[in-house]
């Protein structure tokens, strides 16, 4: 996940995409700057596994292709690049391209307490704007929470929380995944039966 420190220098994607591989951390990218990425904690890492390699054995013997958080996504029409913990493609224009996608039909995202603000409001209003997108989800990896916003045919947003043991729905997909597999190895902290809300 990124955190959005002191923006480090000003780059045109191109010099973003040549200048990141020569850095020890990764780097997301928005209008010129650059934010270093932050490290991330057992119970996300957990979650983000369970989620790329379930979602990898659904799309299998399809176009689609999932890819993890080392996968740069490209909004181009925001001069951004992210790196959503999960995404899924099926769109042939991203299995022409090596260091980026850029039409995902699927984008998730695994919380922290240093950019869930930013992965609810600013980053979900980048995602948006990709035409391709169906689907954002939100998780919590301390919780049994998901957050799934799903486009809509008018091009608005719908809005579905999925909590406790209920399976989650991913209707770009059409399938559902049970919380049993999204949260599995996930060590809850004492106070995680909690109600959320």
């Amino acid at each position: 996940m990124s955190s959005l420190p002191q923006a480090c220098t000003r780059f045109t994607f191109e010099d973003y995409l040549v200048w990141e591989p020569t850095q020890e951390l990764r780097h997301e990218y928005l209008n010129g700057e650059v934010f270093a990425m932050t490290g991330a904690r057992r119970n996300h890492v957990t979650v983000t596994v369970n989620l790329t390699s379930a979602l990898r054995n659904l799309v299998r013997g399809t176009p689609c292709r999932v890819y993890a958080s080392d996968m740069k996504l490209r909004i181009a029409s925001a001069d951004a690049a992210c790196y959503p913990d999960v995404s899924v493609s099926c769109d042939e224009r991203d299995r022409r391209t090596d260091l980026f996608i850029a039409h995902p039909l699927l984008i998730i995202e695994v919380l922290s307490p240093s950019t869930a603000a930013w992965d609810r409001s600013r980053k979900f209003d980048l995602y948006r704007q990709i035409d391709t997108l169906q689907e954002y989800v939100l998780i919590e990896p301390e919780l049994r929470s998901v957050d799934v916003f799903r486009r809509r045919p008018a091009g608005d947003w719908l809005f579905q929380p999925f909590r406790d043991d209920e399976a989650v729905e991913l209707a770009a997909l059409g399938c559902t995944l049970p919380m049993a597999l999204i949260y599995e190895d996930v060590d809850f902290p004492p106070d995680a039966a909690a109600d959320p809300d």
